[in-house]
C-alpha cells in the first residue's frame, strides 16, 4: 500500500494514500494490529464504530483479517437518528449490522435505539453502557462540515459534560446523507439525532479516522490546517495523543 504523504498537525498524525481502497486497507491493517495487541493484554476490549459509506473499505478489510478475534470485542456505535423506525435501512445501527455486526461473532453489540420514545432516557441508558465498558478504540470518519459523530459545529462542545446527547442536525450534515445516497430528498432526513459527545469520542486510547472522497476535501484541510475550534469539530482530534487520520488523494487535495 503506497503512502503518498504523511505528516503531523499538533498531536494528530495524518496519512494519505493513492485511493480509497488502499486507504481502507492501510487503516484496517493498523487497527487490526492494535486490536490484536490489546487482546493479548485483556480478556475483552470495547470498540466504537462509525456508520457511513466512507467506512466501507475499512470495514471490509477489517473483516477480512481472520486473526482478529471478534468474539472478545464489545461493539458500540456513535450516533443515531431520532424517529426512524427500528428497521429503517438508513438507521446507523442497521447500516453497521449489514456492514459489520452480522458478519462477525462479536461478544456483544450495543445499539442506540432510534425508536426510543424518550430520547433523553435513551441517552442516559447508552451513557451507562459506555461507563460500564470504557472503550479502547474509536473507528470513525469526518463529515463534510467537519463533524465527528453528529457533533455539527453549532452543537459541538470540546468540554461537553455529557456522554450522549440529543442534537439538531444542520443542513450541510443532512444534505450529506442525500449525497451519500442514504435518503432521496433533504426533506426525508431526520432533523434530530442522538450522538456521543466530543469528550466521549476522544476518551478511548486509540482513534482510527478514515476519510475518503473529494466531498471531504474542505473538512480534511480544515482539520489539519485550520484553527482548533468547534467551527470544525474534527480539529479536536489534534488534541488526542493516539489519533491517526487516513485520507485518499481526493479528500487530501487541500493538504497535498
Amino acid at each position: 500500500m503506497s503512502i503518498i504523504k504523511t505528516g503531523k498537525s499538533d498531536l494528530l498524525i495524518y496519512k494519505v494514500y493513492e485511493n480509497r481502497e488502499e486507504m481502507g486497507r492501510a487503516a484496517a491493517a493498523e487497527a487490526a494490529k492494535t486490536i490484536k495487541r490489546l487482546l493479548a493484554e485483556k480478556d475483552e476490549i470495547n470498540i466504537i464504530f462509525a456508520a457511513a459509506p466512507s467506512q466501507n473499505e475499512f470495514l471490509t478489510a477489517l473483516l477480512a483479517d481472520k486473526e482478529v478475534d471478534f468474539s472478545r470485542i464489545n461493539a458500540f456505535h456513535m450516533d443515531e437518528y431520532i424517529g426512524l423506525p427500528s428497521d429503517a435501512p438508513q438507521g446507523f445501527g442497521n447500516f453497521l449490522k449489514r456492514a459489520l455486526f452480522d458478519k462477525a461473532p462479536f461478544k456483544t453489540v450495543n445499539l442506540i435505539d432510534s425508536s426510543a420514545i424518550d430520547a433523553n432516557a435513551e441517552c442516559e441508558r447508552y451513557s451507562e453502557l459506555l461507563r460500564q465498558k470504557p472503550c479502547d478504540i474509536v473507528c470513525m470518519g469526518i463529515g463534510e462540515n467537519g463533524h465527528i459523530a453528529f457533533n455539527d459545529p453549532h452543537v459541538a462542545d470540546f468540554d461537553d459534560p455529557e456522554t450522549v446527547k440529543v442534537v439538531s442536525l444542520d443542513e450541510v450534515c443532512r444534505m450529506q446523507q442525500v449525497n451519500d445516497g442514504c435518503f432521496a430528498r433533504l426533506e426525508d432526513v431526520p432533523k434530530y439525532a442522538l450522538t456521543l459527545t466530543i469528550p466521549a469520542l476522544l476518551a478511548p486510547e486509540y482513534i482510527f479516522c478514515v476519510v475518503p472522497a473529494k466531498t471531504k476535501a474542505n473538512a480534511v484541510k480544515a482539520t489539519v490546517n485550520g484553527p482548533v475550534s468547534a467551527s470544525c469539530p474534527a480539529t479536536a482530534l489534534r488534541r488526542h495523543k493516539k489519533a491517526v487520520l487516513y485520507a485518499d488523494k481526493d479528500s487530501a487535495a487541500g493538504i497535498l
